[in-house]
């Protein structure tokens, strides 16, 4: 078939490249002149493994191409919307100009029978103004909701072998046709017997923020223990472990630490909260202002505990922080709680050294005041504490004997509950973590 993919961040590049991938022709659009040259060329603009890979394949085969110029999408017959939906500034509400501007550049050129498949994250509701102006533009064209569910360093895989598939769809003349139009995009997709959910648009848009609610939720009730075990002398692994085992609970997303960070949970609770009240229902996700506050009250912890282990003040002292980025296999710092940590401890006077594997660049330009290095070995010289904040598999697999020999002082504070505090205790480290003792 042939797609166009308007919007090639984050979502739209991964999902240019792997529906070229399963064999249609893509058009990927984007208004910014150096991310579709860069995209041309097969460079991922962002770090993400997998993808420069996929993107050199595909563009060989000559099925994926990228343009500024919407007009090259006017072939298309399936138009999928992925631009960005971040946060207004001072706001908790989506800034919803992006998907505004998409919309409008689709419907110079939409025709009839082609399918518009929305995947951006938005308010409910959308999808319902957005079919209103298709069915004054072109009514013979079908507005489809699909939300995307990416994993951030496991985009490439979630999106060519994802666990549902969601289709919100209106009711109306086009309706069957533009549910087979999309299963005939997704083929391979369903011949795997993945799951496809047919439902109504507004219950596609709740599924992804519902769902993004649910699991900070999670770990907000894991951190919130944590804070409890410190008080008490228990430790929130076992916890976790013990209450995990649960099969109505589960183990995964209860691992407590440093909380959530990055492009979709902050604002994605933060904007389901305001699209709540502005619907008169704020009292029903009031929960969630107290899960984004455990959330923030963790990196406040983090600090206090560097603190602590250096007798009552930063100042003066000379700290390495491990991993810039929000999470491990991303170069993603957006709302990052390792920068928000390295940067209050600048504040309250220390000497700050930043390591990571990928998201040094990204970082500078956003935390210019913090120093940057790129070498671990340099990075970690001199230190007289060293704080692991993104869980990259570099350090969670470094040697605590090899690495005290570059430290003026053996002392560790684990944001990440990511080490195994014996080990690290067995080679002279003082060893503090969040929610154990």
């Amino acid at each position: 078939m042939k797609i166009s993919v308007i919007g090639c961040g984050y979502l739209g590049a991964v999902h240019a490249a792997s529906m070229a991938e399963l064999g249609h022709t893509v058009v990927g659009i984007d208004t910014d002149p150096w991310k579709i040259e860069s995209l041309s060329a097969a460079k991922a603009p962002f770090f993400e493994p997998g993808l420069p890979e996929l993107l050199k394949s595909t563009e060989e085969t000559g099925r994926l191409k990228f343009s500024t110029n919407i007009a090259q999408a006017a072939d298309a017959t399936v138009h999928f919307l992925c631009v960005g939906t971040p946060q207004k500034t001072g706001e908790h509400a989506a800034d919803m100009q992006y998907v505004e501007a998409g919309f409008a550049s689709i419907l110079t050129i939409v025709k009839p029978g082609d399918v518009i498949v929305g995947k951006s994250t938005v308010p409910v509701g959308t999808a319902e103004r957005l079919a209103e102006r298709l069915a004054v533009a072109e009514p013979g064209a079908t507005l489809i909701w699909n939300p995307e569910f990416l994993r951030e360093g496991f985009a490439v895989q979630d999106t060519l072998h994802p666990d549902r598939l969601v289709y919100g769809v209106f009711d109306g003349p086009t309706r069957e046709q533009a549910i087979a139009t999309l299963d005939e995009v997704y083929a391979a997709i369903l011949a795997e017997g993945t799951p496809r959910l047919l439902m109504d648009p507004a219950t596609a848009q709740l599924v992804k923020v519902a769902a993004n609610s649910f699991l900070a939720t999670k770990i907000s009730f894991i951190n919130a223990m944590a804070e409890l075990c410190e008080r008490t002398g228990a430790d929130v692994t076992l916890l976790a472990d013990a209450i995990g085992l649960d099969d109505r609970i589960g183990r995964k997303f209860l691992n407590a630490g440093l909380g959530f960070g990055g492009g979709c949970l902050p604002k994605d609770i933060r904007a389901f909260m305001a699209r709540a009240g502005e619907l008169g229902a704020d009292q029903t996700l009031s929960f969630l202002a107290e899960v984004d506050a455990i959330n923030t009250r963790r990196r406040v912890r983090m600090v206090d505990l560097a603190r602590e282990e250096l007798g009552g003040s930063l100042h003066g002292r000379k700290v390495t922080v491990l991993g810039a980025a929000f999470k491990p296999n991303s170069d993603d710092i957006r709302d990052s709680p390792a920068l928000n940590v390295a940067e209050q401890v600048r504040l309250q006077g220390a000497t700050v050294k930043v390591n990571d594997p990928a998201a040094l660049d990204n970082a500078r330009a956003a935390y210019p005041n913090l120093l940057y290095v790129e070498d671990l070995n340099e990075a970690l010289a001199g230190a007289e504490i060293v704080l692991l904040l993104t869980e990259w598999s570099q350090y969670v697999e470094l040697d605590p004997n090899v690495i005290g020999e570059l430290v003026s002082q053996r002392i560790l504070v684990d944001g990440r509950n990511a080490l195994e505090p014996t080990e690290w205790r067995a080679a002279g480290w003082q060893y503090r973590a969040l929610g154990r003792h």
